[in-house]
Parts: C-alpha cells; sequence; structure tokens
C-alpha cells in the first residue's frame, strides 16, 4: 500500500484529490491539516521538526501539498505568515521527501508571472511577481528545487471547486443582486480543482519530474467567467464589467494571467478539459 501525505486536505484541491484517489485501492491518503479532525491529522508545515517527525512515522511514497496562503490581499500585510505557509513550508516538505525517499508534488500559481504580457507564459518563460503573494509562492517553488529530489511543481489559476471560491461568491451574490459589477480586464484559465486533482493523479506514479502548468484550456475575463456561472445556473442577474482600477483592490494581480501548459503537451498525453465544460460539470 502506497502512503500519501496530503497537506491542506480541507481545501478545495485537498478534497479534489481526495475523491479522484477515492477508488484507488493501492493507495492510503493520509490527510493533514492545521486543524484536527474525523481522519485528519493536524499538522503545521511551517515546523521543521513537526513535519519531518511526521514523515518519519508514516514513510510515504509521495507527499501532496494543497496546502499554502491564498488570501492574495492578505498576504500585503501578512508577509511573515505568507512565507511561512508558502515558502518554509514548502522547504520543510522538501526536505522530508528527500530523508523519506518520497516524490513531492507541490502546487504554486500563475502570480509568479508580472502578467504583463498578452501571450500565454510557458514553463520556460522569465518569472516576476508582482504581489507579496506570488513572490512568497516563488520563493516556495525555489525552496523545492533546492531541497526536494524527486518533485512536480504545478502552477495554476483561477481555481474553483469544493468550498470558497468565486462561482460560489456570484451566486450569492446573484440572490438579492440584479446586477453586479466584476472585472473584465484580467485575463486567465478558470481551472476547476477536479482537472488538476486528475493532472496531480496521472504525473503521481512518473518519473516524469520539473515543472508542469496545469489550468483548463480556452481564456476569458472574470466577467466572462462569472456571466457563464450565472448562465448556466439560470439566473437573469446582469454582469457589467469594470476596470481594475474601478475595482480599486489594495493589490496588484497580473493583468494577463493565461498559463500554457506546455511541459504536459511535449512530454504526455495528458489534457486538461476546456474550461466551459469544467464548469458545467462543476455546476452540475
Amino acid at each position: 500500500m502506497k502512503k500519501i501525505i496530503v497537506t491542506g486536505c480541507n481545501g478545495q484541491l485537498g478534497r479534489a484529490i481526495n475523491q479522484v484517489y477515492a477508488g484507488k485501492s493501492d493507495y492510503e491518503l493520509v490527510n493533514t491539516d492545521v486543524i484536527e479532525g474525523d481522519g485528519i491529522t493536524s499538522l503545521n508545515i511551517t515546523d521543521v521538526d513537526q513535519v519531518l517527525d511526521f514523515a518519519r512515522q508514516v514513510k510515504p511514497y509521495a507527499i501532496i501539498n494543497c496546502a499554502a496562503h491564498t488570501n492574495v490581499d492578505k498576504c500585503e500585510t501578512d508577509v511573515d505568515n505568507a512565507y511561512r505557509i508558502n515558502a518554509i513550508g514548502p522547504r520543510n516538505l522538501s526536505i522530508a521527501a528527500t530523508e523519506t525517499g518520497a516524490k513531492l508534488i507541490h502546487v504554486s500559481t500563475d502570480y509568479v508571472f508580472e502578467g504583463n504580457d498578452p501571450n500565454p507564459r510557458t514553463e520556460f518563460d522569465k518569472v516576476n511577481p508582482i504581489s507579496m503573494y506570488g513572490r512568497t509562492k516563488l520563493a516556495g517553488e525555489e525552496f523545492v528545487k533546492q531541497f526536494a529530489k524527486d518533485y512536480f511543481i504545478i502552477r495554476t489559476a483561477w481555481l474553483y471547486g469544493d468550498g470558497k471560491n468565486f462561482a460560489r461568491t456570484m451566486l450569492r451574490l446573484s440572490e438579492d443582486h440584479d446586477e453586479i459589477k466584476v472585472v473584465n480586464d484580467q485575463i486567465g484559465s478558470p481551472t476547476s480543482a477536479s482537472e488538476l486533482a486528475k493532472a496531480i493523479a496521472y504525473l503521481e506514479p512518473t518519473e516524469n519530474y520539473g515543472l508542469f502548468h496545469g489550468t483548463c484550456e480556452g481564456i476569458c475575463s472574470w466577467a466572462d467567467f462569472a456571466a457563464e456561472v450565472l448562465r448556466l445556473a439560470g439566473k437573469s442577474t446582469v454582469i457589467c464589467g469594470i476596470s481594475t482600477e474601478e475595482y480599486n483592490s489594495p493589490t496588484q494581480r497580473p493583468a494577463y494571467s493565461v498559463l500554457e501548459n506546455y511541459m504536459l503537451k511535449l512530454t504526455t498525453d495528458f489534457m486538461f478539459a476546456d474550461w466551459h465544460d469544467a464548469i458545467a460539470e462543476y455546476m452540475r
């Protein structure tokens, strides 16, 4: 039985990972999160001694790191915690993976790019984060490369799944709003946590290590995405596009956040679903 430690198991991706592996009898998922629960072990990934002790005890075949400080605005002020969770945490998991001979699968983000080039970014393009979230996630990538022996880094974007997310926010707002203002000048690829979990499960048994981009196919704006969610839900609420400047966010965000799954296409036959199909499946 191959044991896989899953960190951040209560998050959207952690739940999707559990669903994808549910039918795989040759695997045992060891679920961890910051808070202990039913079948969940409390694990503080920012504590290297705790991580090492736990990994030595479990002797995992692989570690899938779904834990992250993903509140982009809060990262700007909660800098120390952002570095602890997004950088030190992956470092600690990398050290533990190397010591125990485990593969490490680490999830990163489109925010490592500046987002000012209207062309999809590949794994070979130069990174230049413009937010603290992006900087801390990039630091996490660098630690994985430095301390892990066998690793997959998968950058994703605009993730939604079982939990709090953009699609659910739009549905909630539509209950008592005739009109919702949504940014229409940020472009990306909405990505289903289920699709990302399938990609992780596809790569995990292989030795095709390295850096990958993993997003659903196709592109849209946040306003386009919102409109499609409400259309699928049969809602009459109108989406009004506004600029990033009008939205007045405290954090700089990439304007063009499209990732090209170039390495997956070069080295595998795995294909992500189109974002329209993925959100339709999610809504069902």
